[in-house]
């Protein structure tokens, strides 16, 4: 038997909706997909098997993670349009601020989608391309991101990794994207996890950064979490 965890640290919004998904599925182990490897958020969930499998693009912060990581049964590394993925394998998806830092992110995320379960759950958290941590972090040279890193961030970040920032990096990219896909996003936040929240040079950056753009990127938060359903029919898929 695996090790019990949940994969989920936004309050308990995940840990809910994967307790409702277990008791429509009436039991039975859990496969999880942890796509974002680099932040380990391990709470306890009560009476849940699970199986986590890891999967991220290659980068040596990264991989300093996954060889400290014990949950993990198996994962891959590499780039994630052609890293193994096995169709229909899994019936989460851990999606942990990946898809700001990766190239081709829509492609990505169809890849991960091909190998979730119909009725299957996508648990995103993600940067904001929209808010002023979002414009700061893709905007900032990578010569001066590295200097920088320990003062943007809380004390144990891995990085720092790219600032890709796609569209879909946004709540207009997401849910336009799901409405092409048939997903339902059943649960749409705004949080802080990061330097919106902490203080010190990171926040007084962000917060500057949200008074030269006048709101338009604001400081208010620079996380956005979803829970993504999967239709169980292919034929719900909107074309």
């Amino acid at each position: 038997m695996s090790e019990v965890r949940s994969v989920a640290q936004r309050g308990d919004l995940f840990g809910q909706r994967i307790r409702e998904h277990c008791a429509v599925q009436l039991g039975g182990r859990l496969d999880v997909l942890v796509a974002g490897c680099a932040h380990d958020e391990p709470l306890v969930l009560e009476h849940v098997e699970t199986r986590l499998s890891g999967a991220d693009e290659d980068h040596p912060a990264i991989r300093r993670v996954l060889e400290e990581r014990a949950d993990l049964v198996s994962w891959s590394l590499g780039d994630l349009r052609c890293v193994p993925l096995p169709p229909r394998a899994y019936d989460v998806i851990q999606l942990s601020f990946l898809l700001e830092r990766v190239r081709h992110a829509e492609l990505v995320f169809d890849r991960l989608l091909q190998s979730l379960r119909p009725g299957g759950l996508v648990l995103l958290r993600m940067r904001d391309r929209r808010s002023a941590y979002g414009l700061l972090d893709r905007i900032t040279p990578s010569w001066l991101r590295r200097p920088l890193w320990r003062w943007l961030v809380t004390a144990g970040t891995p990085g720092p990794l790219p600032a890709v920032y796609e569209p879909l990096a946004s709540s207009d990219g997401m849910h336009a994207f799901c409405l092409s896909r048939g997903l339902m996003i059943t649960d749409d936040a705004r949080n802080t996890s990061g330097p919106a929240r902490a203080r010190g040079l990171g926040a007084a950056a962000v917060a500057a950064m949200a008074r030269l753009t006048r709101g338009r990127y604001p400081s208010s938060h620079d996380e956005i979490t979803m829970v993504i359903r999967k239709p169980q029919h292919h034929f719900a898929r909107i074309l």
